[in-house]
């Protein structure tokens, strides 16, 4: 879910903070992804015939868009490292209950639909019922580790390790479409990244720094905010949005001095406390961690076994695998050469 209504209120309020850029922006700097951001959205893409690599069922669209997303990415010059989920925090699994009970509910609602021939509700609840499994996850680390590509997987949530990453400077930005990134403590944001390295659109990129002077706030008063707006670990205070919100932070600087001076009808299972724990402690992790683990580099690329998992197992077809590695080969050259000429101007 993210924050509720924080991207209106950044565009609203920061100006500088947010801006509007395109993917070759980004070359040669190294970007941490939330995967499951991008597996989800290739589970749901409804793709056209000519695209698919293989059958085109939800069985292997996760690999095909995982397969082509990551070449594109590579192409734009970026070094990614996708990072997936670990073990939610406990106060998530109540967010993770509703997913769970929406899903259930899309199961009935498509059921209607296709008794009553309803293409368009076919369509909609059919999305709304996909889950990423294990296996999805399992079939994407596969192929990442087969094409070289590096990945970590997250003590817990996959956008508060980026934004560790990115903290550290282990990466320069972190993409994910979850603004939760934010309160977390990423430096940089980039929203949009996944589709843009196709689709060649822009990359809305948020510094969250010039963010938080735009908005005259610190880091503690951003996450109350946040938190007062509605976040996956809590229900959000009952009756506030956008305006109210920045306001009562503005003005009391945190929750407990609002719940002091104002009247305020508060949901049930509003643990604000745990919420703030959760983004203060997730992304911070402990100092005798060696930052030398999370060395991004990568790795050789094994073709051979490459077309074994995609075109023996999963029936891709060879000759598109091929020239997909073909193109990734390139690319990474080109990288390492563009890296090597700059490093020598340097000197």
């Amino acid at each position: 879910m993210g924050i509720k209504q924080l991207s209106v209120i950044l565009k609203e309020h920061c100006k500088k903070g947010v801006k509007e850029k395109q993917v070759g922006s980004f070359a040669f700097k190294k970007v941490a992804i939330d995967i499951s951001n991008f597996i989800y959205q290739f589970l749901i893409a409804v793709r056209s015939g000519g695209s698919a690599l293989g059958y085109g069922d939800t069985t292997t669209s996760h690999l095909v868009g995982m397969f082509y997303r990551t070449i594109r990415i590579v192409e734009s010059g970026v070094t990614p490292i996708f990072v997936f989920d670990g073990k939610p925090p406990e106060l998530k699994l109540y967010e993770l209950k509703k997913r769970s009970d929406r899903r259930d509910k899309a199961e009935e609602q498509l059921k209607l639909a296709m008794e009553a021939e309803d293409k368009a509700e076919i369509e909609k609840q059919t999305k709304r019922k996909i889950k990423v499994s294990e296996e999805h996850v399992n079939d994407c680390k596969r192929l990442l580790k087969l094409m070289g590509i590096p990945y970590l997987t997250a003590p817990s949530e996959a956008e508060a390790f980026c934004a560790y990453l990115c903290k550290v400077k282990c990466v320069d930005a972190v993409a994910t479409e979850d603004m939760d990134a934010l309160p977390f403590g990423a430096p940089v944001l980039l929203r949009g990244f996944s589709s843009a390295a196709v689709k060649k659109t822009h990359v809305t990129e948020y510094n969250l720094q010039t963010c938080l002077g735009e908005l005259d706030m610190n880091l503690p008063e951003f996450i109350d905010l946040c938190i007062l707006l509605g976040c996956d670990y809590t229900k959000s205070g009952k009756g506030i949005g956008p305006k109210k919100g920045v306001s009562l932070i503005k003005k009391y600087k945190c929750i407990e001095k609002i719940f002091e001076h104002e009247k305020m009808e508060l949901s049930p299972n509003f643990e604000y406390q745990k919420a703030r724990e959760i983004f203060n402690e997730l992304s911070n992790i402990p100092v005798e961690t060696n930052v030398s683990e999370f060395t991004i580099k990568w790795d050789d690329i094994n073709l051979e076994e490459v077309k074994k998992f995609l075109v023996t197992e999963k029936a891709f077809d060879e000759k598109r695998v091929i020239n997909g590695i073909k193109l990734l080969k390139s690319c990474r050259n080109k990288s390492k050469q563009t890296s090597l000429d700059k490093f020598l101007r340097k000197k």
